[in-house]
């Protein structure tokens, strides 16, 4: 099992970085809080007993260290462009960045579940196990983050 995780989570630190940059706008935070997560995934691998739910527990973890990074900070800081470093990670968000910050204003239950499902690709099951909420509840929050989006697009057309 700890060769299962590590493959994991080697092959998929750029997935990881993407989707905690999209919580925390930054390339430092973001890339601690991958570290993080990764230290907590092999501090608790025993606690993982079906190597089926390998990537819905890793991504648990990981928004759970996004969000506790966002309330000890308090509040979004958005950093412009130009003043991240150049580096091998980029920025992973849309250039026009329009769609990523409708989905940054919805709320965050609704916002996490929109990353999730579109960002990362998991499914809804998989969703409800990184979340915690009950499948139903997860296909009502994408439902109203999706109907949100529409008529915020829509309103602009």
């Amino acid at each position: 099992m700890e060769q299962q995780l590590t493959d994991y989570l080697v092959m998929d630190q750029a997935r990881f970085y993407r989707l905690a940059y999209s919580y925390l706008k930054s390339r430092e935070e973001a890339l601690d809080a991958v570290q993080t997560a990764v230290c907590k995934a092999l501090e608790k691998q025993r606690e993982l007993k079906d190597p089926e739910a390998l990537r819905a527990w890793f991504y648990h973890i990981l928004v759970h260290v996004c969000m506790d990074a966002l309330r000890k900070r308090k509040r979004v800081t958005l950093i412009p462009p130009e003043a991240l470093d150049a580096g091998s990670y980029e920025d992973p968000l849309p250039s026009d960045g329009t769609l990523a910050q409708r989905v940054d204003a919805l709320p965050p239950e609704v916002g996490t579940i929109i990353k999730l499902r579109f960002y990362e690709d998991l499914s809804l099951k998989e969703i409800s196990q990184v979340t915690g909420c009950n499948l139903s509840t997860v296909k009502t929050r994408l439902y109203t983050g999706l109907k949100k989006l529409r008529v915020t697009l829509e309103s602009e057309a």
